[in-house]
This record gives structure tokens, sequence and C-alpha cells, in this order.
């Protein structure tokens, strides 16, 4: 039996805008003002292990399989949407939710997407979330001190030559008398840091600023990030960071491993490769990065390699794991002593079509059980002119999107 799936345009006065407030999301990713938001879940499923992209792959496809679309909009975006989000290590959970309803603004357009044979959905029964009570901080997994005993650790190996980058990561947790309002974290985010991808996925929620892959019919986007540097706030002492940050050879050093491992990964599969031949100075609220845009066309031999092959091949990427990967990992596995989960791993939606936004979670929080904590995570990368203070201090900044948004709830 196929279950019907209907995708409308909304008028200039749209439910998008007037109910968005009011509304509990289940699902998100936002950027710059555009993004897709869904309600409710019409199916969710957890999955593991080493072929979890290809388990996600043959998951959707039944999904898809089994639905009547639709469709008077066309385009990406539109029609059924999977949210994911997978997990750093293959032996943890990652997460697939199909939401029961969809809104999405692109530009000056609406629209939404419905499961069900009604003809329109009734957004009086979507219910609100109160707000959030005082927040408490805690430690985390991971000791400070010895995070950075972990850090001296890594630059030992790193000089002895037994690999070239690791990145290392630690968290935080927070807890509240009250359920966290997710709700308003996204909206303190988009605030803060409207040019990052906003997204929420079964309780992970945050603002990352680096896209791992973008597949909009054959055309592949991924931006890589790594080197980064504290702003002060004062507009001409920054600009002077900037420039030093590109002139720094730790920071381009950190950053030449992560866009290799970008292209080396997306070569086999495009006809041609886009990779400038020097990166660019990101600016957020707080922090700075060096940024390389990497482009490529799929290749006509490559159409059965699709959104899930790119993230398969592309995770985990130098600028959450380290080089060589292999290496990296292990060596993370020896020291962190903690489980990243979903953190630092593929996040984002894909649709129908198999077009879609897959970033990496970073600057991002894990809803807890009980749904009044939250785990909060950072990581640096190291490299043998890193310096475990710096790395203390770089992590504490990434921190602070996260805090900052809970801490104003």
């Amino acid at each position: 039996m196929s279950v019907l799936i209907t995708t409308e345009i909304l008028g200039e006065n749209s439910v998008l805008t007037s109910v968005e407030s009011q509304l509990d999301l289940s699902a998100a990713w936002i950027r710059s003002g555009d993004g897709l938001i869904g309600f409710g879940e019409y199916r969710k499923i957890q999955i593991s292990g080493a072929d979890r992209f290809k388990q996600a792959r043959t998951w959707w496809n039944q999904q898809l399989s089994e639905f009547k679309i639709q469709n008077n909009v066309h385009g990406s975006g539109t029609g059924p949407v999977l949210f994911t989000s997978f997990s750093f290590d293959p032996q943890q959970s990652s997460v697939l939710v199909i939401p029961e309803i969809i809104l999405v603004k692109k530009g000056n357009k609406s629209w939404v997407t419905w499961i069900g044979d009604t003809r329109q959905p009734d957004f009086s029964k979507l219910h609100s979330t109160a707000p959030s009570g005082e927040i408490f901080w805690g430690g985390g997994s991971i000791p400070e001190d010895k995070w950075r005993e972990q850090v001296s650790y890594a630059i030992k190996s790193i000089k002895e030559g037994k690999l070239e980058k690791v990145v290392l990561a630690r968290d935080q947790i927070a807890r509240s008398n009250q359920v966290i309002n997710t709700r308003g974290i996204l909206q303190r985010l988009e605030i803060d840091y409207p040019s990052t991808w906003l997204f929420l996925v079964d309780g992970l929620i945050g603002a990352t600023p680096e896209l791992l892959v973008r597949l909009s019919k054959s055309l592949v986007t991924s931006r890589v990030l790594a080197g980064t540097i504290q702003k002060t706030g004062n507009e001409d002492r920054d600009l002077a960071l900037a420039a030093s940050l590109a002139k720094s050879s730790k920071d381009l050093e950190e950053h030449e491993y992560a866009v290799r491992s970008v292209a080396d990964a997306l070569e086999p599969f495009c006809s041609s490769t886009n990779v400038p031949e020097s990166p660019f100075v990101l600016h957020l609220s707080n922090v700075m990065h060096l940024a390389t845009d990497v482009t490529g066309v799929l290749n006509d031999s490559a159409k059965q390699a699709d959104v899930f092959t790119l993230i398969e091949q592309l995770h985990p990427t130098a600028a959450v794991c380290g080089t060589p990967t292999d290496i990296a990992k292990q060596l993370i596995n020896d020291l962190e002593k903690m489980n990243r989960g979903r953190y630092a791993a593929p996040v984002g939606w894909i649709d129908a079509n198999g077009d879609g936004e897959i970033a990496i979670a970073l600057r991002c929080g894990l809803l807890l059980e009980d749904k009044k904590s939250i785990r909060i995570f950072a990581g640096c990368g190291i490299v043998a002119g890193s310096d475990p203070e710096t790395e203390f201090a770089e992590s504490q900044a990434k921190l602070m999107p996260m805090r900052t948004a809970l801490e104003m709830l």
C-alpha cells in the first residue's frame, strides 16, 4: 500500500513564518534564514556498523518505494526528505529520521510537504516547547589537565614521525531543572552565527561552519575548515590576526592536510575538480578559520556514486580525524577515552532525487535522555607546531557558541 506525499507552494504570509515560533521541532537545517524544518516523525531508525552508509541508502530507498509523491513544486528539497545524523565511530548508533511535515524556505519561495491523505496539515495540533530553566555547568568526560596531557602526547607522536596530524576532542555537560528548549537554541545560534549551517536531528543540535558535501544534480561542493584563531572583538586587531592566520605555517600545514584528504576522496568520482591554491579566512562571531571550497562534477562512470557514496568516502576527513586516517583514528581511540557519539560526523538532509547537504557536526551538543542535560563538544587539530595551552584556549572558544546559546535561553 502506497503512502501519499504532497508538496505544495505556500503563500507570502505562509505558515512557515506565522507559526514557526509556536511549534516543537523534530528536525531542522537552516542557513541565512533559509532551510528546512521538520515536525513529527513518520519513521525513524538507528543503525550501526562499518556499512552504516550502505544501510542508510537501502533503508531510504525502501521508504521511497512505498511513497506516492504528488509534487507541485519540484527542485531540490521538495517531496519527502530524510534527515541524517551519522556516528563518528561505526560501532556507535547513527539516526535516520523522516518527519511527518516539512516546511521549507528558499529565497522568496516557501513550500510544505506532508505525509498522509489530508489536504492540509493541522498546525494547531502541533505543540510548543516550554522555556528552559537555569543552566548549571559540570565537568566533561576528560579532566582539563588530562586533555592537555593528551595534546602533549599527540605532539610527541607527531614529532616522532608516527603521523602528521590528529584531532583531539573534549566535552562539557550542562544541566537544567527543566527540559532544554531546542528551538530557543536554534534561534540564538541563528542570530549569532547566520553564515553557519544550523541543524537539529534526534537531539543533536548545533551550528557548524563546515560543509562535508553538497550534491546538486552532478555538482559536488565541500567546504574544508582547518586552522583557527580566536577573535578579540577589536576590528583592527582582528584584521591583523586574520592576516597572521593566513600566513601561519602551523595553521597552513593543518589546513593542507584537511584539503588534501577531501580532494583525494572526491577525485575518483569526478570528471573535474577545482581546488583553490590558497585558503580564505572565514570570519565567525567568535573565531576565524582558514577555509577552502573544493568543487567537482561527478563523471558519467560514477552514476552509482550518490550522496551516500560521497559521505562514506569523505568521512572522517583530516579536519576531524587526522592524517594518515587509520593511524589518527587509532591514536584517538587510545587517547580520548571519550565516546564522540554523533559529534564530528556527517549530519544533514537528502531528498527523493538524491540531492542534499551534509555537514560535519561541529559546534554542537547532544541532548541526553532526560532532555534536561546536554553534552557539548569541541575539537582541535594537533600538528607538530601545536602547543597544549593554545589548543586548550582554542577548544574553549569552540565551546562558546553552544555555551552562550544555552546561557541565553
